[in-house]
C-alpha cells in the first residue's frame, strides 16, 4: 500500500476490552484515524470496508484470537502492519507471531511512547518499502525483459535464452551487430537474476587504451603509476554482489585477456600495483560485433578465454531480420522522444512504417532510434507521416526499388507502394523463401502469394522474386 496523503494514517485497534480499546484510542486519537472492534470477526469487517494502515489486535480473544486473525489479515490484506498486544506475553508466543507476519509483539499495560514511536517507525518503514517498490518496478520496466520490444519470430530465441539463463550464474556472451541492444539484454539478465539487487556495472573496452582498461577492470594502488595519487577500487570490486558487463570484449589487449582469464578461472585478481588478492563474487556478461573464433584462429584472442566466455550464446539478430518489430519500436521510441523534447507527436501513419521497413537499417535500432527522434523533432503534424522519413532514407528505398527492376515514386510515401517495398525487402532478406517471409510480415503465406500475384501482374515483380520458394 502506497503511503497515504492529505489524511491522518488510520490505525485499527481490536481488543474485546473496552476500556482498553478507549485508553488507546484516546492516545492515539491526536496524530491517527483510530478505528475501533471488539472482536476479531468484526475487524475483519472494518478491514474490508476501507483502508487501514496499523492494526493493533489483543492476543486473547473470544472466538478468533489475535493469531489467527493475523493470518487472515496476512492473506487479504498484506499491506496492514499488524501488531500484536497481549498481557500474558511469553517468548515462544512473540516468535509465533513474528513468524506469522506481525511487526512487533507488545505486553499489556502498553507504554503509550512507546507504543507511538513503534507505530511511526512501522509506517516509516512501509514508505520506503513501497518506494523501494515503485523503484523496482521502474527498474524493471527500463531494463527488464518487458523493455525488449520484440514479436518477430528471429528475437523469440533471444527472450528464450535470457529466460534460461538469467537464474543461473554462468558466463554469458552476447553477439551481434552494432545497434542490436546487446547491453539491454545485458541488463535484462541482471533484473531477472538473483543479482538483481546488487550494481549493475558497464565497461566500454574499445572506448579504452589498455593502459586506462587494466586500472579501469582491477583498479590501482596509490603510486602504481604517475599519477595514481589514491587507490582506486576498479569495475570488479564496484561490481560485488552484483553483474559486470564488459562490452566490446573483442577489442581488449593480450595482457588483459590473460588476467581476465584468472579472473574467470580463480575469482581472483590483485590491483595494479597491488599485492593483496581480491575476490571477484560477481558474475559476468560480455558483448562483442566481432567473429571471436575467427579472431582466435589470427591469433588475436585466446581460444582458453573464449571457452570460458562463450558459456551461454545469446546471439542478436540484426533489424533487417526482424522488421515486423517496426511498428512497435517505432511506437516506443515516438512515445519516448515526443515527451523528451516536448512535440506533440501521437503516432505514424502506415505508409510512414512501411517505408521504414523498407529500408535496410545497417545501424539496426539504434539508427532506428535515431531516425525516430529525428523525425519527431522536425515533425510537420502531430503524426509521423512518409514526408518526415529523412531523405537518405528514402532515396535508399528508392534505389533498392530501382535496382530490383521495380518502379517507384516516393516523393510523398503511396502507402501500396511502401507496403510493396516492404513485402520485396522481407523476401530478398528470407532469400525468396515465401514461408519465412510471410512469418515474418505477419501475414498469412497466401495473402503473400496473392499481394505476389497483383505485382507480377502488374510488372512490378523483380524478375529475381518470381521464382517460388
Amino acid at each position: 500500500m502506497a503511503p497515504h496523503t492529505g489524511r491522518h494514517p488510520v490505525v485499527l485497534i481490536v481488543d474485546d476490552d473496552k476500556n482498553t480499546r478507549e485508553g488507546l484510542q484516546r492516545a492515539l486519537r491526536p496524530r491517527y484515524d483510530v478505528r475501533l472492534a471488539e472482536s476479531a470477526a468484526r475487524a475483519m469487517e472494518a478491514l474490508a470496508d476501507g483502508a487501514v494502515d496499523v492494526m493493533l489486535s489483543d492476543l486473547r480473544m473470544p472466538g478468533m484470537d489475535g493469531l489467527e486473525l493475523l493470518k487472515r489479515v496476512q492473506a487479504h490484506h498484506p499491506d496492514v502492519i499488524c501488531i500484536l498486544l497481549t498481557a500474558y506475553g511469553s517468548v515462544e508466543t512473540a516468535v509465533t507471531a513474528m513468524k506469522q507476519g506481525a511487526y512487533d509483539f507488545l505486553t499489556k499495560p502498553v507504554n503509550l511512547d512507546h507504543l507511538d514511536m513503534l507505530i511511526a517507525r512501522a509506517l516509516r518503514s512501509r514508505e520506503i518499502e513501497s518506494k523501494n517498490r515503485d523503484l523496482e518496478q521502474q527498474l524493471d520496466n527500463k531494463y527488464g525483459l518487458e523493455s525488449i520490444i520484440g514479436n518477430a519470430q528471429a528475437m523469440q530465441p533471444v527472450f528464450d535464452t535470457i529466460r534460461q539463463a538469467a537464474p543461473t550464474q554462468a558466463t554469458v556472451l552476447i553477439t551481434g551487430a552494432s545497434g542490436t541492444g546487446k547491453e539491454l539484454v545485458a541488463h535484462a539478465i541482471h533484473r531477472l537474476s538473483t543479482r538483481s539487487r546488487g550494481p549493475f556495472v558497464a565497461v566500454h573496452c574499445a572506448s579504452l587504451s589498455a593502459s586506462l582498461l587494466e586500472s579501469e577492470l582491477f583498479g590501482h594502488e596509490k603510486g602504481a603509476f604517475t599519477g595514481a595519487d589514491v587507490r582506486r577500487k576498479g569495475r570488479f570490486e564496484l561490481a560485488v554482489g552484483g553483474t559486470l558487463f564488459l562490452d566490446e570484449i573483442g577489442e581488449i589487449d593480450s595482457v588483459i585477456q590473460v588476467k581476465l582469464l584468472r579472473v574467470l578461472e580463480e575469482r581472483k585478481f590483485e590491483r595494479v600495483g597491488g599485492i593483496e588478492t581480491i575476490t571477484a563474487d560477481i558474475r559476468l556478461i560480455a558483448a562483442t560485433n566481432r567473429e571471436l573464433h575467427q579472431l582466435v584462429r589470427e591469433g588475436k584472442f585466446r581460444e582458453d578465454l573464449l571457452y570460458r566466455l562463450d558459456v551461454i550464446n545469446i546471439p542478436l539478430p540484426p533489424l533487417s531480420e526482424r522488421s515486423s518489430d517496426i511498428p512497435a519500436l517505432c511506437d516506443h521510441f515516438i512515445r519516448e522522444f515526443s515527451v523528451r523534447n516536448g512535440r506533440p507527436v501521437m503516432g505514424i501513419t502506415a505508409d510512414a512504417v512501411n517505408l521504414l521497413s523498407a529500408y535496410a537499417w545497417p545501424g539496426n535500432v539504434r539508427e532506428l532510434r535515431n531516425t525516430v527522434e529525428k523525425m519527431v523533432v522536425l515533425a510537420r503534424s502531430d503524426r509521423l507521416t512518409a514526408r518526415d522519413v529523412p531523405p537518405n532514407i528514402r532515396e535508399a528505398v528508392r534505389g533498392k526499388s530501382a535496382g530490383t527492376g521495380a518502379q517507384a515514386t516516393l516523393g510523398e510515401g503511396s502507402l501500396a507502394e511502401a507496403e510493396r517495398l516492404k513485402i520485396l525487402a522481407v523476401l530478398g532478406t528470407q532469400h525468396g523463401n515465401r514461408t519465412r517471409a510471410a512469418l515474418e510480415l505477419g501475414i498469412s503465406r497466401r495473402t503473400l502469394h496473392r499481394k505476389l500475384q497483383e505485382y507480377r501482374a502488374q510488372g512490378l515483380l523483380p524478375a529475381a522474386l518470381a521464382e517460388e520458394n
